[in-house]
């Protein structure tokens, strides 16, 4: 599958802003099953400093410095990706969820991709009672890592309800546990802690879904939206298998990768900081279009800078 990614970030202040310093994890990475063909990342007002480079888990970053007075910035990625999906290994063929823990804990790699850094407590996702609890029904004695792995991905989908207004990006792992609800976020976060409570390496994914009309009406330009789903490490054979708990599904074809971290503060979007203290709005549409695979040329759409 090629996709054309667009993923617009807008910020309006009521006063104007003097400075502005932020880290973007906006651009696409290439990454087994996913080749990334062309990227476009424009910011308005034009930055003062802008660099290009890869953080420690290996996601493409861009540091961006405004000096210029503003009263708005506007952010706008684009890329067109290809993405073909790994087939779902056999449950029952991974190993024991007890045999992945004691690899994970004794392993001697600090790579980026070792499981060793998704097994501990991390800014976004502590440990949890209520999640290890929860999280161990699936695996009693004995059960191979997937397997129990699908059944958790499956249960978070039956438990918990979406709602979108239950909470924010700063909501604790415990208060969603509380509610059970809120959104793909607050689930591959209560997810992680689960797994990792019972010593098992997860990590965070964000990228993007595509997803598809009801029958009959048109697709709206700007009703996909940033996405987030589960990592696990399932032995140095398989490596890691996505898993999506919002939509009970393994991540396949409609996943795009953005970027990849202990959780969602490893990876935010648009993270940084201002000097100003007023009001501010915050606008952001994704539009994520299916394209031709004969296409020989595939392009990224130019943006306009604001007006």
């Amino acid at each position: 599958m090629i996709y054309e990614v667009t993923h617009v970030t807008r910020y309006h202040y009521r006063a104007t802003v003097p400075v502005t310093r932020n880290m973007l994890h906006l651009t696409p990475v290439d990454r087994p099953g996913q080749r990334v063909l062309a990227t476009s990342l424009v910011v308005d007002p034009r930055p003062a400093e802008r660099s290009e480079g890869v953080d420690f888990f290996g996601n493409r970053t861009t540091r961006i410095t405004l000096r210029t007075p503003h009263a708005f910035l506007e952010i706008h990625a684009a890329s067109t990706v290809s993405v073909v999906a790994r087939d779902l290994p056999r449950p029952g063929s991974t190993p024991t969820w007890e045999t992945i823990a004691d690899l994970a804990a004794t392993g001697f790699s600090l790579a980026p991709e070792d499981p060793v850094h998704y097994i501990f407590p991390s800014r976004s996702v502590p440990l949890v009672d209520e999640a290890t609890t929860y999280a161990a029904r699936s695996f009693p004695p004995g059960r191979r890592i997937l397997d129990g792995a699908v059944e958790l991905n499956r249960r978070i989908r039956s438990d918990f309800a979406y709602d979108p207004t239950a909470t924010d990006v700063t909501t604790p792992v415990a208060k969603v546990f509380a509610g059970r609800r809120g959104v793909c976020q607050d689930f591959a976060h209560a997810m992680i802690s689960g797994l990792r409570g019972l010593g098992l390496p997860a990590r965070y994914v964000s990228g993007y879904l595509r997803t598809e009309p009801p029958p009959g009406r048109p697709r709206l330009a700007g009703a996909d939206a940033t996405h987030a789903w589960v990592e696990i490490w399932c032995g140095p054979a398989e490596g890691w298998i996505g898993l999506d708990p919002t939509n009970a599904i393994a991540a396949g074809d409609s996943h795009v990768v953005l970027a990849v971290g202990r959780d969602y503060a490893d990876v935010s979007p648009v993270d940084g900081v201002i000097v100003y203290s007023g009001p501010q709005g915050l606008s952001v549409g994704v539009d994520v279009v299916e394209v031709d695979p004969a296409r020989t040329n595939p392009r990224v759409l130019a943006p306009k800078r604001a007006e």
